[in-house]
């Protein structure tokens, strides 16, 4: 019997490293026009973009705690709506053999984590996962200080 393979859905590289955890007076998340995040992998249109291609893509707001316990309200785009730009399974279209599909996560900061699709999919889970922004209303460093 034939071992299939597993094969990734895409990977996105958070180009300006925006994540939840960032300064509290950060500066500029990137330059006008910086390519901030690309997708590629497996996928019928990969894709590249700015910040103004985020901001084209709806806002979401999801409240977090920090690993010290202090609230936090992250804005920013969900990553499953980065997911339908690129044409990723979704819906019912994910089952069989799609639900071994996943999403690895490399930023500029050297973060990096791996999501299985049914874990950003409305469908399967109830939580947003988000590729903030800002935090508390105010952009995100471009270089994070914490950990």
């Amino acid at each position: 019997m034939e071992r299939k393979r597993i094969r990734a859905a895409f990977a996105v590289a958070l180009v300006c490293g925006a994540g939840l955890v960032g300064a509290r007076n950060p500066a500029p998340l990137a330059a006008a026009g910086e390519v901030v995040f690309r997708i590629a992998g497996d996928l019928a249109r990969p894709q590249q973009g700015t910040l103004d291609d985020l901001a084209a893509l709806p806002r979401r707001e999801v409240r977090t705690r920090d690993r010290d316990g202090s609230e936090a309200t992250g804005t920013g785009v969900a990553l499953v709506d980065l997911l339908r730009l690129v044409g990723v399974p979704l819906g019912t279209e994910l089952r069989g053999g799609n639900m071994a599909l996943y999403l690895l996560v490399d930023a500029a900061d050297a973060y990096r984590v791996v999501f299985a699709l049914p874990e950003l999919t409305p469908a399967f889970a109830e939580r947003v996962v988000l590729l903030a922004e800002h935090r508390d209303g105010q952009p995100l460093a471009a270089a994070p200080r914490g950990p």
